[in-house]
């Protein structure tokens, strides 16, 4: 896989940016995993196999979270676009627009709260 190798001489490159590599290079690889279970798992006429297969597929995307974590830890950059656009309810592609100032306000809230009981 291409992707695997270095576009630039090592010595050019910090201990940080080839730790990001790997680990950039071990979540792509566990994402082909995940996908080759998938397929594997869903063709699969044996019940039994076929839970095994389901199996290794939750354990390769184990393997993919926890280095997406690491990732996340270690990067700035990605920390803060995880944080803008994992676990929101906002529909994706609105998310970046929100961030900009360019979507509408977001509803107001339905709920009674004490200030809503105090006209506020």
């Amino acid at each position: 896989m291409p992707s695997e190798g270095y576009h630039e001489p090592l010595d050019l490159l910090s201990e940080r940016t080839r730790n990001l590599h790997r680990a950039i290079v071990s979540v792509m690889e566990e994402l082909n995993a995940i996908d080759w279970y998938q397929q594997r798992a869903e063709a699969c006429s044996d019940p039994h196999l076929k839970d095994v297969l389901a199996h290794n597929k939750n354990e390769e995307i184990e393997h993919a979270m926890m280095v997406l974590e690491w990732i996340r830890r270690h990067d700035d950059d990605f920390s803060t676009r995880m944080k803008t656009y994992l676990f929101t309810e906002l529909p994706i592609t609105d998310i970046e627009k929100a961030a900009a100032g360019d979507a509408p306000p977001a509803a107001p809230s339905t709920t009674l709260g004490i200030g809503a009981m105090k006209g506020r």
